[in-house]
């Protein structure tokens, strides 16, 4: 018969490794079916399908995607009649196909809408390396696609009707290094109207110009629109079980009086609309790691909106002066998308403070030289783990002189844990007597007792900052680090990393002295495990962060208070 000791150890080992077994075939059933499945492409619509379609001098029962005139900035627009129309496009395939070796666009030809959006560079996850990720779709449900269109008394998409334009081919293609232009064209009234975009190579950014030839006798006016159209859905690939923070899913803008305000869904609930007034300026839609964003000209006074329509959707955008075009002119009017990952050296360089939609949140000073400073270390090792590795170093390196104070400090709270024990048993009636005769053995002693809880209290910020950064940057999603690591910005999918870190923890508390009454050591005793269970689902990058940062602690500290038992031992 085995001791009751070691068959108490045997009991919490064999708990121990059927709760492991357990949390395992939780992530299999719950997490990792998430996985979703492979999207459909887009698929053509008939002749009968297209003729459907409404067309400038059209009307359509459901409600205009186009905004209203009221939006225009700072010009009185008139009346907003629609032209009509001189010619019809023939039929044909709607959606005509751009690809890039960064995009794959899918625009309609009824409005000349950026309907879809793949990212060939992203795939949906490391099981499905060919399924590229979808930032914009219309369809399965979901609606979240990119609407441009002049407006104003003589725009071709005045009244909520949308011309139907006509391209050369269905399908474009870029090769090579020079950009690609894909025109859409259509014929309403006297006006001549072409949708230019140019799509750039290497590129996440597609340049959009609406030309505009006035062939009619009088001077005609119009604004140009530029708006995202979404539903409040969840991204098809978004987590659901998390215990962390969620990324924010809205949209963004930057206004005069604050380089990144959100403008979230909860916001257009309950009010008409959102506008502000901004000289230049861009409008966002956030989801994690991708965006999209209409970048207004710099020069110009734009009005921003956000408005929540009948259908339940919300429209995130904004409207450009009102310009003229006098007879036999051709006018000109611009704006930028782009659609991509949240790289933030390629959006600062796109407009100001679009890089702050990488949002790291409250300690994003702090999280920003964090970033650049892991990049650089990647810079030289190629390995994004082996890059946190030497950032912690860097970090603890820093921190040391503090944390030696702290350390000493926690070597003088075990010298004197043996007379504080023997206090403890005296006075164990008599509380106020007990906390009496600890602070006067703290003074005669010259201890402080909370001067060891700095070197946990240090590294919080950074730790707080790291998490938004592994979080956040889409330079770590997929990242993988050694073995079984695949992913740095998920969860380690076998929880060794966390018990690892469990395990560092629980030894830095054998080697702090026990401050408190028995019923606060009890509790510190259980931090270990409460840290562990929830490390379990945070990103394995911030995991290992906090697991070398544990052990270089460790170190530090058995090295610190060896130096100060021998400094008591020779001054003794």
């Amino acid at each position: 018969m085995l001791p009751t000791e070691v068959q108490r150890i045997l009991l919490l080992i064999g708990l121990a490794a059927t709760g492991y077994l357990m949390i395992l075939a939780w992530n299999d059933d719950f997490i990792q079916r998430q996985t979703p499945m492979e999207y459909r492409q887009p698929e053509p619509l008939t002749a009968a399908e297209e003729d459907a379609a409404p067309t400038v001098g059209q009307s359509s029962t459901q409600e205009s995607d186009v905004p209203d005139a009221s939006l225009i900035a700072g010009s009185e627009t008139g009346s907003q009649q629609a032209p009509t129309v001189a010619t019809a496009p023939a039929a044909g395939n709607r959606l005509v196909k751009v690809e890039t070796p960064e995009l794959r666009v899918w625009i309609d030809r009824s409005g000349g809408d950026i309907v879809r959006v793949e990212l060939p560079q992203y795939p949906v996850s490391l099981d499905t390396p060919d399924v590229p990720y979808v930032l914009l779709d219309n369809g399965g449900g979901r609606i979240y696609i990119g609407q441009t269109g002049l407006i104003g008394a003589d725009g071709v998409d005045a009244g909520g009707t949308r011309p139907l334009y006509k391209t050369n081919k269905s399908e474009y293609q870029l090769t090579g290094k020079d950009p690609l232009s894909v025109d859409f064209t259509t014929t309403v009234g006297g006006q001549v109207v072409t949708k230019r975009y140019q799509f750039l190579p290497e590129d996440y950014l597609v340049n959009l110009t609406v030309l505009v030839e006035n062939r009619e006798t009088r001077p005609i006016q119009a604004s140009l629109f530029a708006q995202i159209k979404r539903d409040d859905s969840d991204p098809p690939n978004a987590t659901k079980i998390a215990l962390g923070p969620r990324p924010y899913i809205g949209a963004a803008l930057t206004t005069p009086d604050s380089r990144y305000e959100k403008l979230k869904f909860d916001d257009l609930d309950d009010v008409p609309s959102y506008r502000i007034a901004v000289t230049g300026g861009w409008m966002a839609f956030l989801e994690h790691y991708f965006l999209s964003a209409w970048v207004a000209n710099e020069d110009e006074q734009n009005n921003f909106y956000g408005q929540k329509r009948k259908d339940g959707t919300y429209v995130f955008g904004y409207t450009g002066p009102l310009k003229t075009v006098a007879p036999g002119e051709v006018g000109t009017w611009t704006t930028r998308f782009y659609a991509g990952p949240k790289d933030q050296k390629r959006l600062e360089k796109i407009a100001p403070n679009l890089n702050l939609t990488v949002d790291y949140g409250f300690l994003w000073w702090l999280a920003v030289p964090l970033f650049h400073l892991l990049y650089w270390l990647h810079g030289f090792v190629g390995n994004w783990g082996v890059a946190i590795i030497l950032l912690t170093v860097m970090v603890k390196a820093v921190l040391y002189p503090l944390s030696a104070a702290s350390y000493r400090s926690m070597a003088n709270m075990r010298r004197v844990g043996p007379q504080m024990k023997r206090l403890q048993e005296r006075y164990a009636d008599d509380r106020q007597k007990l906390s009496q005769e600890m602070m006067n053995l703290y003074k005669k002693e010259q201890v402080n007792p909370l001067g060891g809880c700095l070197p946990m209290l240090l590294p919080m910020p950074i730790f707080i900052a790291l998490y938004w950064v592994l979080y956040e940057s889409v330079e770590l999603r997929q990242a993988p680090f050694f073995g079984w690591i695949h992913d740095l910005s998920v969860m380690d999918p076998f929880f060794i990393l966390p018990l690892l870190m469990g395990g560092s923890m629980y030894l830095t508390q054998l080697m702090s002295p026990a401050v408190g009454d028995p019923m606060q050591v009890r509790m510190m005793k259980l931090m270990p495990i409460m840290f562990t269970v929830l490390f379990l689902f945070f990103p394995a990058g911030l995991v290992l962060y906090w697991l070398v940062n544990n052990v270089l602690g460790i170190a530090q500290q058995y090295y610190v208070m060896k130096q100060t038992e021998r400094a008591q031992a020779a001054k003794a």
